[in-house]
């Protein structure tokens, strides 16, 4: 499951850059960043810790 969320972290965070150098839907590019963060943050959260 970490590693799914990482592809969809890769991917939205892809789509925000080109998203961005064409600039041809700006609100939705904000959006997919704000996404992407959010599933990279959660496989960080809910990766388990080795003690």
């Amino acid at each position: 499951m970490n590693s799914l969320l990482y592809i969809i972290a890769v991917v939205l965070v892809v789509a925000w850059a080109i998203g961005v150098f064409f600039a041809s839907a700006t609100g939705l590019i904000h959006i997919l960043l704000v996404i992407a963060i959010i599933a990279v943050l959660l496989g960080i959260i809910r990766r388990p810790t080795a003690i």
